[in-house]
């Protein structure tokens, strides 16, 4: 304590006396608090979480990938000498990834993810077997039958169970055991298809393995050394030679790229909801700093006719407010801090990734730098209000009135917050486009909120007389000296237009996938249709689905290696385009633009010309940089083809139709081994009976063919839109919650005014009810109003969003129009009379012995 209170007097004046007052501070500081603490506590949580997700991959990095380094090829094993390098470093396992039709003996079908692993599998970790069995033994042929572990997904949907037969192309197999788990199989991405494991001997004997089968095969490294010097000198090794020949190569550090980046992507998008949040929050931090400098009105008159100056008045109440903005910070930042400790003791184990949750300073630092700038921007006017103000009004006028000027130079200031405010969210995220344009969103929606609000003002102030003396009074407290108006709109209005705008792209989105997608959809995709085979497939489709629509392209899968000569991995692509280098891509040839897509620049090439071109999407060619003239190298079966871009085509990928990101003229793979790919439509639309049978005869006629239900696959699709949007929307709830808590702040600054208000007319003979009808009536119109705008915003954010980022038809949704305004108008209204309550219920006597 000695300390304590030599340190506090050894404090400049203006920190001495923000002290001293702090222990008569008002409650009003109570919203102010809890503003800055939700705003803060979701984007450090946010970015916090992310980082122990991230953390944690990092740390299983070598059971997450198979191995120290994986080396993957598509369509070709790798040669004896291209295994010997490998194994130069140490132990080598294979993995071989197909997809494919499982049948069961009674004729049902679905569709498989194999994985055939070879008696190493797995290098690093264990695969998840129940009954817990050797997975050698549950894999190894015995009594005539190779065994398989399948997923209970799978089971599920073959009506199969352990110790049940498994017909796998030419091979039958039997259930051993259910797959409960796969150490790797967060590198192995998201398949269309249930896993079904199986040994690498049982491979042969199935007969799926054609020319120009898509097959991806994995070889993963455990080195003998494998220390990170280690793993850097074999990558260095390695690289030059493999590199050419077409494999993809990670190590333990990016086991899961894909996963990382959406991770980030995600993480960004959900702080930006949460900087909305905060910002909203700012509106509630700028009433309670009025409100309590409106409270000080005598205290600083007092200050300035003794001798306080601007600068110390600034001071004072500048150090006062920023202790206090100072506790809201370090509170929010201890509770995001702790989400990912209380993420992982509380449902660690039901989170499909491993979480590592440590304090991390990065994420952290940025949350404190969005609160106190957040904070400095709306502390700052009011506080240059209270500086500029003469003593004698202070003393006959309450601050906050508006009549007070604000200097250029604090104008400035403000401005270089807000700069500061936008610089750290740009500066902070991968996709600068999308950051930009949801902050130009959310600074547009601000400023026509506070013209929404002048222009209900002002309708207010101008609006004829009425002669009921109640509906008058709701008028005039519209737009009188300190009136809510402002505070309600600029505070609901964002955190509604934030949710309309999200339930609307959510409407698109799922009418999309339910609607004109599924109708313009084929009702199959046939994948890994043998070129040779390819006659007798179309004529087993004509008589099994006659007066069907059936299309077919060759297909090949290639990865870009370089771009105008500049290596892959040495671009810097725009990061909605990042993933078309990223793994292998199918492609194809054409002699005519395929359905769907239209040429914007170039010209296509004539049916029998013998150069090497290509066909690019033109939204990703421009993310990737590239023009007409420019070359793109592309890997196939171990060759680096180089093509140059003729043309460039916008692609309509929404109507789910055959199409491809790059398309080469026929010459540029002559000779190469393809395999054919297929789609079939019903044009009644079809039903689910034909395309059951369908599926059943395919799979039994044809074993190797890949079938796609595309009605199954939408609904996975459809299923995935509902985890992401329980995700965003809970995320966006915190900005609705610190709306209420800003409207709650607001009412409570005024409940000074409603109780001199309420006596005065009931003085005059009002009644309580009379007076609640006011109330109410002025509660409805702020809440109807500010809902309005928020469903026209919120309509045009989404509108913007849905034609021209995802180019999908838009949805209006009038159940979220109608909840939107049945919110704002519950809310107003209700929080509004239950903060009235004790205005209508003071003692007369007690105010009006002080007038």
């Amino acid at each position: 304590m000695p300390a304590f209170r030599a340190a506090r007097a050894a404090a400049p004046l203006p920190v001495r006396l923000a002290l001293r007052e702090l222990r008569g501070a008002k409650r009003g500081f109570g919203v102010f608090l809890a503003c800055l603490v939700l705003g803060v506590m979701a984007i450090a949580g946010i970015g916090s979480f992310a980082g122990a997700l991230t953390k944690g991959l990092e740390r299983e990095g070598r059971a997450i990938l198979g191995g120290d380094a994986a080396f993957t090829l598509v369509q070709r094993e790798a040669t004896a000498d291209e295994q010997a390098l490998l194994a130069a470093g140490g132990r080598v396992a294979t993995v071989a990834f197909l997809r494919v039709m499982a049948r069961t003996e009674g004729g049902d079908a679905a569709l498989a993810e194999v994985k055939a692993v070879d008696g190493l599998y797995p290098l690093a970790g264990a695969a998840g077997l129940a009954p817990p069995l050797p997975l050698a033994d549950v894999l190894a042929a015995r009594d005539g039958l190779y065994g398989a572990a399948a997923d209970p997904v799978l089971l599920g949907r073959l009506n199969l169970k352990v110790g049940d037969r498994l017909l796998l192309g030419d091979a039958t197999l039997q259930i051993r055991a259910e797959l409960t788990g796969e150490p790797d199989r967060l590198a192995t991405g998201v398949g269309l298809g249930a896993r079904l494991l199986i040994s690498q001997a049982a491979l042969p004997a199935t007969g799926l393995i054609q020319p120009g089968s898509l097959v991806r095969r994995s070889y993963r490294v455990a080195l003998d050394d494998p220390s990170p010097r280690a793993l850097g000198v074999f990558m260095d090794r390695v690289k030059p030679r493999l590199g050419e020949a077409g494999f993809e190569m990670r190590t333990r550090d990016g086991a899961t790229p894909q996963l990382a980046r959406n991770v980030t992507r995600i993480s960004q998008f959900l702080t930006l909801v949460a900087l909305t949040a905060l910002l909203v929050g700012g509106v509630g931090v700028a009433n309670a700093v009025t409100s309590h400098l409106a409270a000080k009105r005598e205290t600083i008159a007092t200050l300035k006719a003794v001798g306080a100056t601007r600068r110390d008045i600034f001071l004072l109440y500048g150090a006062e407010i920023g202790l206090i903005a100072l506790s809201g910070i370090a509170i929010g930042l201890l509770l995001g801090a702790a989400l990912p400790f209380v993420a992982a003791a509380a449902i660690g184990a039901l989170i499909p990734f491993p979480l590592d949750p440590v304090l991390d300073p990065l994420a952290l630092a940025g949350a404190a730098a969005y609160g106190l700038l957040v904070a400095a921007l709306f502390t700052l006017l009011p506080l240059a209000r209270a500086q500029e103000t003469r003593v004698s009004d202070l003393f006959r006028d309450s601050l906050g009135a508006g009549r007070t000027r604000v200097k250029a130079g604090t104008l400035l200031l403000a401005g270089g917050f807000g700069a500061a405010l936008a610089g750290l969210a740009l500066l902070t995220s991968d996709d600068k486009r999308a950051a930009a344009i949801f902050l130009a969103a959310a600074v547009a929606v601000f400023v026509l909120l506070r013209g929404v609000a002048a222009g209900l003002m002002a309708l207010a102030r101008r609006a004829p007389r009425p002669r009921d003396a109640m509906v008058r009074l709701a008028l005039g407290n519209l737009h009188r000296p300190g009136a809510l108006t402002a505070s309600v709109v600029l505070s609901l209005g964002l955190g509604l237009s934030l949710m309309v705008g999200i339930a609307l792209i959510d409407a698109s989105l799922r009418r999309e996938l339910t609607g004109p997608m599924r109708e313009s959809a084929p009702s199959f995709f046939f994948v890994d249709v043998p070129s040779s085979e390819e006659e007798g497939f179309r004529a087993f489709l004509d008589q099994a689905a006659p007066g069907t629509i059936v299309k077919s392209v060759p297909m090949l899968r290639g990865r870009i290696t370089a771009l105008n000569g500049v290596p892959a991995e040495e671009v810097k692509p725009r990061a909605d385009a990042a993933w078309v280098l990223q793994s292998d891509r199918g492609i194809s040839t054409a002699t005519e633009v395929p359905d769907g897509s239209r040429v914007v620049q170039g010209e296509w090439w004539p049916a029998d010309t013998t150069e090497r071109l290509v066909s690019f999407d033109a939204e990703l060619a421009a993310g990737l940089g590239l023009k007409l003239g420019d070359t793109v190298t592309v890997s196939v079966l171990g060759r680096s083809i180089t093509a140059r871009i003729a043309n460039l085509r916008e692609v309509k990928w929404e109507r789910l139709g055959i199409n491809f990101v790059m398309l080469f003229t026929p010459a540029t793979f002559a000779g190469a081994p393809y395999t054919v790919l297929s789609t079939l439509t019903f044009p009644d639309g079809g039903d689910t009976a034909r395309e059951i049978a369908l599926l059943k005869a395919t799979a039994a006629r044809f074993p190797a063919v890949t079938t796609v239900r595309v009605k199954e696959t939408l609904e996975d699709a459809r299923r995935m839109l509902d985890n992401l949007s329980l995700g965003i929307r809970a995320a966006s709830l915190v900005t609705l919650i610190t709306s209420v808590l800003v409207l709650a702040g607001a009412l409570a600054a005024g409940r000074e005014g409603r109780i001199y208000d309420a006596v005065i007319l009931k003085t005059l003979g009002a009644t309580r009810g009379r007076l609640a009808f006011a109330y109410g009536l002025e509660y409805a119109v702020l809440g109807l109003a500010t809902a309005l705008f928020s469903v026209a915003a919120g309509a045009l954010a989404a509108w913007a969003v849905v034609t021209l980022v995802m180019e999908i038809p838009f949805t209006f949704s009038p159940l979220a129009a109608v909840g939107a305004v049945a919110g704002a108008l519950v809310i107003t209204v209700g929080i509004g009379l239950v903060g009235t309550l004790r205005a209508l219920g003071a003692p007369p006597a007690q105010v009006l012995r002080h007038l």
